[in-house]
């Protein structure tokens, strides 16, 4: 799962208890960086398909324990529901698209990559929903698009063809965005989060036939179990965040995992974007910045 895959949240307090919201989101931010980051790190030692299935079984338990922990276990089988399937198939194809982008492009790409899908969700409500939306707004998204043009590079000498699995996988976020706000707002966030991580394990399984399964040592296993730690602690993070501050307050602090994607990248692999990438993220968080202006003035 990825840094551009909130769960759902319940509605902000009416006074919000700003400093702690953001701390939390930018903690959540952090922790989803850090997931990808060992997640790469691991995919030098195993196949991608034995590395998902590994971590997502970690991913399913944990959130089992939270939500027997939460009382929410009575309400698991509203997974089985065919709005709830059909997001989690969005959801498990997104992310394994970005997944196996991620291991082989720098942390820091991939990560400005998937952090267009807000942008194309507010493409796809326009398209798809016949939602209205400002000049402001198209202008944040033409930005945006340029910025990701700018990190992915099509034409350019160091482009990688995975970076457009990677933008793939954002489209599919960006649908699975707009599926969730489709959702029974009842709905418990643990359930809808568990039911992508059910999706992405069964789904990277298809790929073991083919890649094999290699024997994992303590250490490779140890790092996994962080990195579903790491993502766990970004869901209940990002919930809590959301909760008690206002989205409009939060949700720019989503793009300090930038930050974080960058750092490190350059301290584990020496990856520092180009200074034609860095204006790309730079005008990704400028155009997030302008959806988010846009939603405060209710554009």
């Amino acid at each position: 799962m990825s840094a551009s895959s909130p769960p759902l949240a319940a509605p902000a307090s009416p006074r919000p208890h700003a400093l702690r919201a953001v701390l939390m989101t930018i903690g959540a931010s952090g922790c989803f960086v850090a997931n990808d980051a060992l997640a790469k790190y691991v995919s030098q030692t195993l196949p991608a398909g034995q590395l998902i299935v590994l971590r997502s079984g970690i991913v399913v338990l944990l959130m089992l324990l939270l939500a027997w922990r939460q009382g929410v276990l009575r309400q698991l089988p509203q997974a089985a529901h065919p709005r709830v399937l059909v997001r989690s198939l969005a959801d498990a194809f997104g992310t394994a698209m970005y997944l196996l982008s991620l291991f082989q492009l720098p942390l820091a790409n991939a990560t400005a990559i998937n952090q267009g899908a807000p942008l194309f969700m507010t493409l796809f409500a326009v398209l798809f929903l016949r939602e209205k939306a400002s000049a402001l707004r198209w202008a944040a998204v033409g930005i945006g698009f340029v910025g990701v043009l700018l990190v992915v590079r099509p034409a350019g000498e160091g482009f990688n063809a995975w970076a457009l699995l990677c933008l793939a996988g954002t489209l599919l976020h960006a649908l699975r965005d707009l599926l969730t706000r489709r959702l029974d707002p009842r709905l418990p966030s643990l359930v809808a989060t568990l039911s992508s991580a059910l999706a992405l394990g069964l789904l990277a399984a298809l790929l073991l036939p083919f890649q094999g399964w290699r024997p994992v040592g303590l250490p490779t296993l140890g790092l996994i179990s962080l990195g579903a730690t790491f993502l766990c602690s970004a869901f209940l993070l990002l919930i809590g965040g959301l909760r008690l501050g206002e989205i409009s307050l939060v949700a720019p602090f989503r793009y300090s995992g930038l930050l974080f994607a960058v750092l490190l990248g350059y301290g584990v692999w020496g990856h520092l974007p180009d200074a034609w990438g860095l204006f790309g993220i730079a005008l990704l968080v400028i155009s997030g910045l302008l959806v988010m202006q846009g939603e405060r003035r209710g554009r």
